[in-house]
């Protein structure tokens, strides 16, 4: 029998929906050990909450015959309300995900699957945080993570992240965009076991800048990257105007689309499928995956709650798990 993959699990911001999308896990069957890491005293009362029941093991290194789901406990600042937002548990939040981190480089669990933050109440507690990408990257000691949205026939990751648009321009720079694309090729081979991926790039500027008269990024920065990776072999196409990037007839080419920010990509792929969706980042050295929504206050220990992209970025972790590394 193979054995199974170890996924560690935050459930992100105390008072939104993760607690409960996480509880949701417990009773279902899955192809891995699941190692919910959290503070055990909100996950008993939000169990309460919603009729749960609730009964895990305490993590302790390895998994045994008789569990599936374990605790590993990550005591909490201060006792959640639901839907309400505490800067006190923002130092929660981030320890959980500090020792997910430990235990991906560590070897202790093989993915790390995030429930939603909330970025609002992490910098209101004086703590400077854009995203799980830039958090997980910095803890990992990763240059250039790349953000990836995937669901059922679409990939869609991001040149640029968690930025201003007013400043997205200035970081379309030769450079930044070729080590994304580089990473991306890589973790298409490596990840998903893509032998020769094809790359759609959008271009920054409406029509792709139509030859210069709306914008030079796509003359000065986007082709030339695109021409030298050509040049090496690599299957990557553009730049093409994101209004027709998405089209079935284009897509039906490719392997992932890479859109130059965040509201360019990412509308798309919700429009597509939000149920399930699931965030990848690339370039890490471990597996991680996450729900594509976020907190939803006002659902958090209602038990209206949809666990479809939780469900998603499991099953995508454990997938990952067990690709054929590719180099």
């Amino acid at each position: 029998m193979a054995k199974l993959p170890i996924i560690a699990v935050t459930p992100g911001e105390p008072a939104g929906i993760g607690p409960d999308l996480c509880l949701r896990l417990i009773d279902q069957p899955h192809d891995c050990h699941i190692v919910l890491i959290a503070d055990p005293q909100l996950l008993q009362q939000r169990a309460a909450l919603l009729g749960l029941s609730f009964n895990l093991p305490t993590w302790n290194g390895r998994p045994d015959k008789q569990a599936r789901t374990y605790l590993l406990p990550v005591a909490a600042n201060q006792t959640t309300v639901v839907g309400q937002l505490n800067r006190a548990n923002a130092g929660y939040v981030l320890k959980t995900l500090e020792r997910a981190v430990t235990g991906c480089l560590n070897v202790e669990f093989d993915a790390l699957v995030t429930g939603p933050v909330h970025k609002g109440i992490i910098n209101d507690a004086g703590i400077a945080f854009t995203g799980h990408t830039e958090f997980l990257a910095q803890h990992s000691n990763t240059g250039q993570p790349v953000m990836l949205l995937t669901c059922p026939g679409l990939r869609v990751a991001l040149a640029t992240i968690h930025l201003p648009l007013a400043q997205v321009s200035r970081h379309i720079t030769r450079p930044h965009l070729l080590r994304i694309l580089e990473v991306l090729h890589h973790d298409l081979r490596s990840r998903f076991a893509i032998p020769d991926p094809t790359i759609l790039v959008c271009g920054l500027n409406p029509h792709a800048g139509e030859g210069g008269h709306l914008g030079n990024e796509e003359i000065d920065v986007i082709g030339p990257v695109i021409a030298q990776l050509q040049a090496q072999g690599r299957r990557v196409l553009g730049p093409v105007p994101a209004d027709t990037a998405f089209l079935p007839a284009q897509l039906a080419k490719v392997d992932a689309v890479l859109a130059m920010y965040h509201d360019q990509g990412l509308p798309v792929i919700k429009h597509h499928d939000f149920a399930h969706a699931v965030n990848v980042t690339l370039g890490l050295p471990f597996i991680r995956t996450s729900v594509d929504h976020g907190t939803a206050l006002a659902l958090a220990g209602t038990g209206q709650a949809d666990p479809s992209s939780l469900l998603a970025a499991l099953q995508l972790a454990v997938q990952l798990t067990q690709a054929p590394q590719t180099s």
